[in-house]
């Protein structure tokens, strides 16, 4: 579907009706793209690199003579680590095309609508659509992180709380790789809309830079609200670890303590334990009611001793 913007509106045309001197929008498959890549003027190359199977977030933009190209790994930062869309764009004077490539959820189909009713048509141009269309990619995804923020925090309460679940380490490595994920994918469009500011082929005006100015402060602000949580994930696992060093050293003063307490009567045990025919005591009917009025004596002077020292 090819849409037309003009004074008196946004109208569908035909794709063999496009005036070079008005701005149009278009929206096609891969599919379709096979057919008239060349009827546009495409390079082949840009077909091989949408039917590439491997996506990479860090991509950039191809500039060619008279247009660019680039393929945008499209991710969803709910689930960052799920199966992502891929969808190409081909910038020409007044001509802005958008191929599905793959899209799981019809989010490409949407995000085209959305950049197509954002401005009114008689204010359209080339550079407005093109940053519309990227801005609605990433327009949600402040709440995302927003939300992923707050999970990060009842994280850190559980800690501090003593009610720490099983999972935790799982659950810190799941927001981690999650943060990974979103930081290139930030990254990726940081790196477009440079490409797209260079305007290394005079496409754009250059009043309409703005837009991609303010497209790029956008990514960027994401990319470092993403790398702060990726320091409060950092800064958790620490904090857990702490924990657990102060839960083990208190368990091992627990042992300590038991360990000093019976030591000096492992001792009197063993002494009075040795059968020797002149052991002292060892006929002596109060022998045992002694051994263990001494060894009572000892811990009770222990358990004092400790307490004085404050050891626990």
């Amino acid at each position: 579907m090819f849409y037309e913007f003009g004074p008196s509106g946004m109208k569908l045309i035909d794709e063999r009706n496009i005036d070079p001197e008005r701005i149009t929008a278009g929206y096609i498959t891969l599919s379709r793209l096979k057919d008239c890549y060349r009827k546009f003027g495409f390079s082949k190359a840009t077909l091989d690199q949408c039917q590439e199977e491997r996506r990479y977030f860090r991509s950039s933009i191809a500039v060619y003579e008279d247009y660019c190209f680039s393929t945008i790994t499209v991710t969803d930062a709910k689930h960052p680590q799920d199966d992502e869309d891929c969808v190409a764009v081909y910038v020409k004077k007044n001509f802005f095309l958008v191929v599905d490539v793959y899209d799981r959820d019809m989010s490409t189909s949407t995000n085209f609508k959305s950049a197509l009713n954002r401005y009114p048509a008689s204010t359209v141009s080339l550079e407005r659509l093109v940053y519309a269309f990227l801005d609605s990619i990433i327009a949600r995804d402040n709440r995302v992180l927003e939300d992923l923020e707050f999970n990060i925090h009842k994280l850190e309460e559980s800690i501090f709380e003593g009610e720490v679940e099983e999972d935790f380490n799982r659950a810190l490595l799941g927001y981690k790789t999650d943060l990974l994920y979103l930081r290139n994918y930030y990254v990726q469009f940081m790196d477009i809309a440079q490409e797209l500011l260079n305007n290394e082929n005079d496409l754009f005006a250059e009043a309409g830079l703005l837009y991609f100015r303010i497209f790029r402060d956008k990514a960027e602000r994401l990319m470092q609200n993403v790398t702060m949580l990726g320091d409060n994930v950092l800064q958790l696992r620490e904090a857990y670890q702490s924990t657990l060093d102060v839960n083990l050293n208190n368990t091992m003063k627990v042992l300590t303590v038991i360990s000093s307490i019976f030591m000096p009567l492992t001792l009197i045990t063993g002494w009075f334990g040795m059968n020797f025919v002149n052991m002292p005591m060892l006929k002596w009917q109060y022998g045992i009611p002694a051994v263990l009025a001494l060894s009572a004596a000892v811990v009770v002077f222990m358990i004092v001793y400790m307490k004085k020292k404050k050891w626990w």
